[in-house]
């Protein structure tokens, strides 16, 4: 849906719009002097074409036995050689055109792509990764598109419908205002016919947008449709969106295809009006048969680019809707910069302090109330609560994706903000349950994060995560790729492979996020046990929802509503029978 919006709705500031599309084609500005050159020349030959026929017609109009054939034949060949050299300078304007607004695009693409590098984790919990990739993809191929084509097509047509005044003013003044007294009429139903065209193509975008959302929303959810016998229903309730989609593309192009023929009958009205008022001029003495040839010639080349202006306009409102999207995100706020002096973490021991610290999303929306915590160094703490409790949002504020609103949170005794996001992060080590794996190896994927491991190291940590006998299984080991998002492995292989990348990741703390939630018990507690080895001397916060999986935990902090309500071992815990008992209890009831 956000390309297709950016298609059909006009930017809010096209000047301003435009004026930054400029600043991206300002490296080529010498080449697009030259198509601008080039484009002059090449329609001043086509240009020239009419009149060289208009000449040949008048040699051979002589009458029988009078025809000066060389003459014909000079006029001929002159304007073959225009109008083959128009054809070849426009090959060279286009080839130009693509050559830089592929390089322009390029251009605008990695900018994009390093912006994104550079935003906080908040832009991408506030927008859809399809709308964010639309702009990287389809909004620029839409650019450059314009800049290929439409540029082309502007300069041509400019200097086509000025030439061809000058030559049919030059060649007939009377002739000439028949065909000034029908532009009017062709811009004012083009205009008309646009105003009443546009939403009906909006609606069908819109329905045909509904209709690839539901398509898709209902192929991933196939299993479950099946699961539940829903086949019918999704059928009929596609039925439905399917004939809506088919009455809005018919509704369109029942105006749309209006447009052709009508715009034909008044440029063959037109030329009507010119046979007839030339045919007074020629029987009057005032015009010959060539000057006619070659008026009709020229009226031809006016119009053809007045019709077009409207299309070109779409195109262009088009091209600037969807640079008005890929410079809204490229004028999104990034993460604010370090502080000035900010000192790199070093030598990090663990020692993680958050004291009193508030913190909410929105600014009318607190979380997280008055939060104090105290993990100390190589400490295995838990973090539990029911959801919305804050869980998620405290690993969010020890990365430093969000900041604080009030309080401090402290590694080592340094307040975070005084120290670069760089090296905070590199001090982390992360499993999240939704694990993220890439194209590529497996090596490459375990090594992801440590350019410098060797191959033993990786196998280490593979044989700590209990995945090396799966990888050694496979046809080319630990050389096997990997496809897109690990879809040739299951779920428990990709999050073994994202355990044994933290693993061998060099990092002095570790986050856990339910990072076992798609093993089997028996791997679960081997890796477990492998982890609690390896990870000795560091500090590992650990969020649990299966409470099962962090009894042996050197201190579960128990959250509800943003605060710490109660806090000590699983023992001490039960022994209290407060909410940590409910909790518990409710889970193996």
């Amino acid at each position: 849906m956000a390309r297709r919006d950016s298609i059909m709705h006009k930017p809010k500031d096209s000047r301003g719009t435009f004026r930054r599309m400029l600043v991206f084609l300002g490296p080529f500005r010498w080449l697009i002097a030259l198509v601008a050159v080039l484009c002059v020349l090449s329609n001043l030959l086509s240009l020239w074409g009419p009149n060289l026929a208009g000449s040949a017609i008048n040699e051979a109009a002589a009458g029988k036995g009078r025809v000066n054939f060389d003459a014909v034949l000079y006029y001929a060949k002159r304007m073959l050689l225009c109008y083959l050299g128009s054809s070849l300078l426009t090959f060279g304007i286009h080839t130009i055109m693509m050559n830089v607004s592929r390089r322009a695009a390029k251009h605008m693409r990695q900018s994009v792509f390093d912006k994104l590098m550079r935003l906080p984790v908040g832009y991408f919990d506030r927008n859809q990764a399809g709308d964010i990739i639309s702009r990287v993809s389809y909004d620029i191929d839409v650019i450059s598109t314009c800049m290929a084509t439409d540029v082309v097509a502007i300069l041509t047509s400019l200097v086509t419908v000025v030439g061809s005044v000058a030559m049919m003013v030059s060649i007939s003044l009377p002739l000439s205002a028949v065909v000034f007294f029908s532009v009017p009429a062709s811009i004012w139903y083009t205009a008309w016919m646009r105003k009443r065209t546009q939403p009906r193509f909006v609606k069908r975008s819109k329905n045909y947008g509904i209709m690839n959302g539901f398509v898709e929303e209902m192929l991933s959810g196939q299993k479950t449709i099946q699961a539940y016998a829903y086949e019918k229903r999704v059928e009929d309730k596609f039925r439905q969106i399917n004939q809506n989609a088919a009455d809005a593309y018919y509704d369109a192009d029942y105006y749309g295809v209006t447009i052709g023929p009508t715009m034909g009958c008044i440029n063959n009205i037109t030329l009507s009006l010119i046979a007839l008022l030339g045919s007074i001029l020629y029987m009057g003495g005032n015009i010959s048969l060539g000057s006619i040839s070659s008026f009709v010639l020229y009226s031809r080349k006016f119009s053809g680019p007045i019709n077009e202006i409207a299309n070109i306009i779409n195109e262009l409102f088009s091209a600037l809707a969807a640079a008005e999207r890929v410079f809204a995100l490229l004028d999104e706020q990034e993460e604010t910069p370090d502080r000035e002096g900010a000192a790199e973490l070093s030598q990090v021991q663990g020692n993680v302090e958050l004291e009193h610290v508030v913190f909410g999303y929105d600014p009318g929306r607190v979380i997280i109330h008055d939060l104090t915590i105290h993990a100390p160094p190589g400490r295995l703490v838990a973090i539990v609560g029911p959801t919305g409790a804050g869980k998620t949002t405290i690993i969010n504020l020890l990365m430093r994706f969000y900041d604080v609103t009030g309080g401090e949170i402290r590694v080592d005794g340094q307040e975070v903000r005084d120290v670069t996001r760089h090296s905070l992060r590199r001090a982390y080590a992360m499993v999240l349950q939704d694990t993220w794996v890439f194209r590529g190896t497996i090596f490459e994927n375990i090594a992801y994060g440590r350019d410098d491991a060797t191959m033993d190291e990786v196998v280490a940590a593979a044989k700590a995560a209990r995945i090396h006998p799966f990888i050694m299984r496979l046809p080319q080991g630990y050389q096997t790729v990997i496809s897109e998002d690990g879809g040739n492995i299951s779920k428990g292989q990709k999050q073994l492979l994202t355990i044994a990348r933290a693993m061998l990741y060099d990092a002095n703390m570790l986050i856990l996020d339910e990072a076992t939630s798609n093993v089997d018990t028996s791997t679960e507690r081997e890796v477990q046990e492998a982890m609690r080895r390896l990870m000795r001397g560091k500090t590992c916060f650990v969020i649990a929802h299966r409470l099962s999986t962090i009894q042996n935990a050197d201190l579960i902090l128990v959250l509800d509503h943003g605060d710490v309500v109660e806090q000590g071992t699983h023992t001490s815990l039960m022994a209290k029978k407060g909410f940590y008992y409910g909790l518990y209890q409710s889970q193996f009831a």
